[in-house]
């Protein structure tokens, strides 16, 4: 049983370690979600986000996990007789195509290998051939650990394929990664708060262009919970469409105060160190899962060359320090192991988790 009064740290890629004065926000008394006072503490988050995310554009809040948005940027920046190229990359670049086989549009893939990067040159030879109306792509595969070159991509496609839409998975990336949304060129880009926000399961924050928000006037289909024309409307009110978690909502715009008085380079800056110091342990004691120019700096898929009992090792530091790694994901368990370093959490943490690995892998 989990002693709640000493719960364990967590350095799972989400959810993460949350500090016990960002708890303190979730227990505030709460809010008619309706009211004025409600709408000030939404304006003032959306506000924050919005310098955060470097956009001038629309920033909405949904009470759900982000996989919702998967669904709500298909269904309302693709229409029926429209085909999306989704790149594929790992677990949830995967998944991402499913959602949008689910929704039942046309979907061709663009795939490579777990621990490859989806690259510049690999998008344009698919976009060439003229017949996509949206792009799905992950920003950092939470399964691998792998950082796609995004900032490269959305150069080569705004300067030669301006007309196609662009979906990001920004789900272990927001926050920990730079983001300059309307620099980027995106069209939807999207988070859970359980990753680099440093907040419990239960939010998705995300950023939606100004065409994108025009083309889903004229798709059909939208579905109700995810309408961004809904999310707009209410956004108009400083308002969301169906019942929001206030208690979520006011962790985040604490958590945005600290972050911009933090500075976002800054913020950037802290998880590169964090990243630079589990790599160069990784790559000492065991290997890195993908190419290292494309290692993420929120977490880190470490090979398991040793031929460690992952599972193991994770329930001892467990048990002697009340700490918490990642098995491997998927079709990756016991062939890697992870370590998130994103958050609320600082390089000493991290060379404590470290430590107590080599403490245990003789």
């Amino acid at each position: 049983m989990v002693d709640w009064k000493n719960p364990p740290r967590l350095f799972i890629p989400g959810p993460v370690h949350v500090l016990p004065d960002v708890l303190q926000q979730l227990s505030r008394y709460t809010l008619g979600h309706r009211g004025k006072e409600y709408a000030q503490l939404h304006k003032e988050t959306v506000d924050m986000l919005k310098q955060i995310l470097f956009t001038e554009q629309h920033v909405f809040l949904s009470t759900s996990s982000a996989s919702g948005v998967w669904e709500g940027s298909i269904r309302n920046c693709v229409d029926h007789d429209e085909t999306v190229l989704c790149t594929m990359c790992g677990a949830f670049s995967d998944k991402f195509a499913d959602v949008a086989r689910d929704c039942g549009r046309k979907v061709e893939e663009l795939k490579v290998d777990w621990g490859k990067a989806t690259t510049v040159e690999m998008i344009d030879k698919k976009l060439a051939e003229g017949k996509y109306s949206a792009v799905t792509i992950v920003y950092n595969e939470t399964s691998t650990g792998l950082t796609n070159p995004v900032y490269e991509i959305s150069e080569m496609m705004k300067k030669k394929y301006p007309d196609v839409l662009v979906l990001v998975d920004a789900v272990s990336g927001m926050i920990g990664l730079p983001l300059h949304f309307d620099k980027l060129g995106w069209d939807v880009v999207f988070a859970s708060v359980q990753k680099a926000f440093a907040l419990p399961p239960g939010m998705a924050v995300f950023a939606v262009s100004n065409r994108a928000l025009e083309k889903s006037k004229k798709v059909t289909g939208r579905g109700y919970y995810f309408d961004f024309q809904q999310f707009a409307k209410s956004a108009a009110k400083d308002q969301t469409p169906t019942t929001p978690s206030i208690p979520h909502i006011m962790a985040i715009n604490y958590q945005c105060k600290k972050f911009l008085a933090e500075g976002m380079e800054n913020v950037w800056k802290r998880h590169k160190e964090m990243a630079d110091y589990v790599r160069g342990w990784a790559k000492q004691k065991f290997d890195l899962f993908c190419e290292e120019k494309y290692a993420s700096n929120t977490l880190t898929t470490i090979k398991n060359t040793k031929g460690i009992v992952v599972g193991d090792i994770i329930k001892a530091v467990q048990a002697k320090h009340n700490t918490v790694f990642g098995n491997g994901y998927g079709k990756l368990k016991d062939q890697t192991f992870r370590i998130a370093h994103m958050g609320d959490i600082t390089l000493k943490d991290v060379q404590e988790v470290c430590q107590w690995i080599d403490d245990e892998v003789k």
